[in-house]
């Protein structure tokens, strides 16, 4: 199964419909599998008086709240009725995590084949139980949850009607960029082998290396935010990707991919041509008259083409020789 990389718009639009085209268009031309945006009402979503997180005040300052940086970075559901559309004129597919019970109402009805709940909703039990009950694909972010959390989450959605092999679990950080000491990628197969479910990696580190090993260790879905320019207004920017760097993270992840194999330790087709070049032989180490024992003092090891694998040589030692062998000559029985 190909690795399913999620390009996360989120909301590096600015909550323009003609510049999230043009991220459409970016994650098109970079080959990924989805586009994600973010689906909300400011209004549901937060309250008037709830504070930026730290990152967000470094990004876009202190002069507003969370509430009124939101609101600015909302697209009304007939833009995302068009986005969809675009999304589907370009061939690759619309994803959006909605924020509340209105968008999750929304998004199903524009026909979503998977859902995407976000890190902060993982102990939203009215949330998870109404995503749940739709019985669609979902991937489930974990930034901030610890195992009692994403258990519990889990048993959510399976009891209003999800299955647990429909859900993706990806682990993830929700610090925005995540410093590599607090990535903790091994936390992925953790999580994999105590739920018995498929995993993947959210992505909110700088660069695209930390992505690229959690394919290398087994994630089946990778999400990562990008956008057109980092040095835009607006909370995500910064720890996106440019168009470049996605490319080149979509380029990465399919290699490893391909790298991965099938775990069948052979020879490989390409490889095989070598053997005979790279391996060595049973050769004389000096002239040897016929009828003389081949010995450890006339025989040695060295490359000679095809010929008897040194792995024998308690086999030929003490058998005579049945010709006379000039030095470096391959032995024969």
């Amino acid at each position: 199964m190909s690795v399913f990389i999620i390009a996360e718009a989120g909301v590096n639009h600015n909550g323009s419909l003609e510049l999230a085209k043009k991220l459409i268009d970016v994650a098109v031309e970079a080959g990924v599998d989805a586009v994600k945006f973010q689906t909300f009402k400011a209004k549901n979503l937060v309250s008037k008086e709830a504070k930026k997180a730290k990152y967000q005040v470094e990004n876009t300052g202190s002069n507003e709240s969370q509430y009124e940086m939101l609101k600015k970075l909302e697209l009304g559901f007939d833009e995302f009725v068009e986005l969809k559309e675009y999304c589907d004129e370009k061939g690759i597919m619309f994803l959006s995590t909605p924020f509340d019970f209105e968008s999750i109402e929304f998004l199903d009805s524009l026909g979503l084949e998977i859902f995407k709940i976000p890190s902060g909703e993982i102990t939203n039990y009215p949330y998870l139980r109404e995503i749940a009950k739709l019985k669609k694909r979902v991937i489930l972010s974990t930034g901030m949850a610890n195992m009692c959390e994403i258990e519990q989450a889990l048993d959510v959605m399976e009891k209003f009607g999800t299955k647990r092999k429909n859900i993706t679990v990806l682990h993830a950080n929700t610090e925005y960029p995540t410093p590599m000491e607090d990535v903790n990628l091994k936390a992925m197969l953790t999580i994999k082998e105590a739920f018995k479910v498929d995993v993947g990696y959210s992505d909110h580190t700088l660069g695209i290396e930390v992505p690229v090993a959690a394919v290398a260790m087994g994630a089946v879905v990778i999400e990562k935010h990008f956008t057109l320019d980092k040095n835009m207004e607006g909370p995500d920017h910064k720890a996106s990707l440019e168009p470049d760097e996605l490319k080149a993270m979509v380029k990465a992840i399919r290699n490893i991919e391909i790298a991965l194999g099938n775990g069948i330790k052979k020879p490989s087709k390409s490889e095989s041509k070598n053997i005979e070049i790279a391996r060595k032989v049973i050769v004389a180490k000096k002239n040897i008259k016929k009828g003389e024992k081949f010995s450890e003092e006339n025989l040695t090891v060295k490359r000679a083409g095809k010929g008897i694998s040194p792995m024998r040589w308690e086999e030929i030692i003490g058998k005579f020789a049945d010709k006379d062998y000039k030095k470096d000559e391959k032995i024969q029985l």
